[in-house]
């Protein structure tokens, strides 16, 4: 974590966990990549358009595969295809580097695109539409475009968001000369060396692969199992979901987070049983909840869900689930669970007996990290699967460097892009640019229905660091957006300090949360304190708007509460509309 001096008023989601900050950006120069003279041009089958195929190798005597080159096949060579490894990959490639990106057929954008962010945000889309939930305010509850709801309906908005994905990746891969090979990857102890072994793809995906030669570097299309080796290598696997051994997950009665994407699950269930309200558990909880005819319970361990969140916030979000039917036992333990007949039966610590369709299993997650020999190379890995690196995203080895979820919090697929930028800036030096670094921080998004949103501060957080502070509230049905979307129900909540008016925290909830905390985000980056709130004009009608009345409001709050010099404070005209 960062030091005392560098985290003066700043909550858990202003920082990118220390790691992330007092770093240089590299100037991404646009002529940066070094082309060999000798490449030669061959036409894409898929596309028509002329792809660049590099030699394997820019010195002609080396051997490919070969560990005592004298020039390492690579200069970079990352395991995994997700936000981290992307990011780190097109980074390193601008600086003229040659790049590897492995990872399992199927797999390209990692979990985030095959399992994860992608899909589990589409899915949610998906619940929305069909639903209609976004308009049942105008038109009453039992509005629901699509009729009966089904998993393939809802599937299917999946599969056609992740295949573009996976398109506009193959482009970015082909555009910066990045060589992507379907296969595992694992150390065998010799020093910058990495065993590859590619397995047979799809033929269409062998065309493509043929046309611009493995996207990019003239490796061999067909299988082959061989050794590496690189400068330098990043670890970027991602993690799964965790599994209880004492239940027989089935993939259609007893199931995990992958699971409820992969298609096994042929209709929807009418009583869902929830085990875990972390951020997944809760996401899929509220999704669910708003599927007509459907029923979900949430279980969960631990007193409250989401401590990390603003208290209220999450308050909120209960009792918007609460109303819409679901039921929450927290501190409850579930003891075993199996299956009977077309049921799943859950028998919990308190004598209670639980019977539904379905049973979800969101209790943590592992690291993918298990088979690449990291013992080999000299890595220890946690019991959970995950690496430990230092603030420039290094590991006790010097040059195999790890980044994303495989490392621990904060997870999130827009801090692990930022993690993979920031080692590929450690690794390959530079001190142009400006400073590469977190700034006041990085938002938190939890896609449930409603969305909730933070960056800084909890009100928790300020009390218990006995920080003078209050806060501004809008209420969405007091906003004239709120009420073109039928009346949402939201809120927005700005904490700032009681006598400098500086900015601490802003926590949302609603339609639009993770997209608007980025003004405040912003507007802390920049030590800004309220009157920067009240002096902007704002696009009228937007939810947007709601920092300006919340920021009226929280002045307001402020001179009722008695602090007099708060005048000092207030510009001519800062006064409530």
């Amino acid at each position: 974590m960062l030091n005392s001096t560098s985290t003066t008023l700043r909550g858990p989601f202003s920082l990118l966990v220390g790691r992330m900050s007092l770093v240089r950006r590299p100037t991404l120069a646009r002529n940066g990549r070094a082309f060999a003279d000798s490449s030669k041009s061959t036409k894409d089958e898929d596309s028509g358009s002329q792809t660049t195929i590099h030699p394997t190798h820019s010195n002609p005597k080396a051997t490919p595969g070969a560990v005592n080159s004298q020039k390492p096949d690579f200069d970079l060579m990352v395991i995994g295809s997700g936000p981290a490894a992307q990011a780190c990959a097109i980074s390193s490639s601008r600086r003229g580097k040659k790049v590897a990106v492995i990872d399992k057929p199927g797999m390209l954008g990692g979990v985030c695109v095959n399992t994860g962010t992608i899909p589990s945000k589409t899915f949610r889309e998906a619940v929305l539409h069909l639903t209609g939930y976004r308009h049942q305010g105008f038109y009453g509850k039992s509005y629901a475009p699509a009729g009966r709801i089904s998993m393939e309906g809802i599937l299917h908005r999946v599969s056609m968001v992740v295949k573009g994905e996976k398109d506009v990746m193959r482009n970015r891969f082909r555009q910066y000369g990045i060589s992507h090979i379907y296969g595992t990857a694992h150390f065998t102890g010799e020093e910058k060396t990495v065993q590859v072994t590619s397995v047979a793809v799809e033929e269409e995906e062998r065309k493509r692969k043929r046309a611009v030669g493995t996207a990019g570097a003239g490796l061999e299309v067909e299988p082959f199992s061989k050794p590496f080796t690189t400068e330098k290598a990043l670890v970027a696997v991602g993690t799964t979901p965790a599994r209880r051994a004492d239940f027989d997950f089935d993939g259609v009665h007893i199931i995990d987070s992958d699971d409820l994407l992969s298609g096994s699950l042929q209709r929807v269930p009418r009583e869902l049983i929830v085990v875990g309200a972390g951020v997944i558990g809760m996401e899929y909880a509220s999704m669910f909840n708003v599927i007509p005819g459907t029923r979900v319970t949430v279980i969960d361990g631990r007193p409250d869900v989401l401590t990390f969140a603003d208290k209220e916030i999450i308050q909120s979000l209960e009792y918007e689930m609460r109303q819409k039917g679901a039921r929450f036992l927290l501190g409850e333990e579930v003891l075993n669970a199996r299956v009977e007949g077309d049921h799943v039966v859950a028998n919990m610590a308190s004598g209670k007996v639980l019977r539904g369709d379905c049973l979800l299993y969101t209790v943590g997650r592992q690291g993918n990290t298990a088979g690449l020999g990291l013992d080999k190379a000299g890595v220890e890995v946690s019991k959970r699967g995950l690496m430990t690196v230092n603030d420039n995203y290094q590991t006790s080895v010097p040059w195999l460097y790890a980044a994303g979820d495989c490392i621990g919090f904060p997870a999130l697929a827009s801090t692990s892009s930022q993690q993979g930028r920031m080692a590929a800036h450690h690794m390959w030096g530079g001190n142009e640019g400006d400073a590469l670094k977190a700034f006041g921080g990085f938002p938190y998004g939890i896609y449930t229905i409603p969305e909730i949103s933070m960056v800084g501060y909890t009100e928790q957080q300020l009390t218990q660091q006995k920080i003078p502070y209050e806060m501004g509230v809008a209420r969405y049905d007091e906003l004239a957006k709120g009420q073109m979307m039928g009346g949402s129900s939201g809120m927005l909540k700005v904490l700032f300090h009681a006598e400098t008016l500086k900015i601490l925290g802003v926590h949302c909830m609603g339609e639009s949360a993770t997209e608007i905390v980025h003004v405040g985000q912003v507007a802390m980056d920049m030590g800004m304190d309220m009157h920067f709130l009240t002096e902007n004009v704002f696009n009228y009608p937007t939810f947007a708007e709601s920092y300006r009345v919340a920021a009226f409001n929280g002045l307001k709050r402020l001179a009722l509460a008695g602090y007099t010099d708060v005048s000092q404070h207030q510009h001519e005209g800062a006064a409530s509309p």
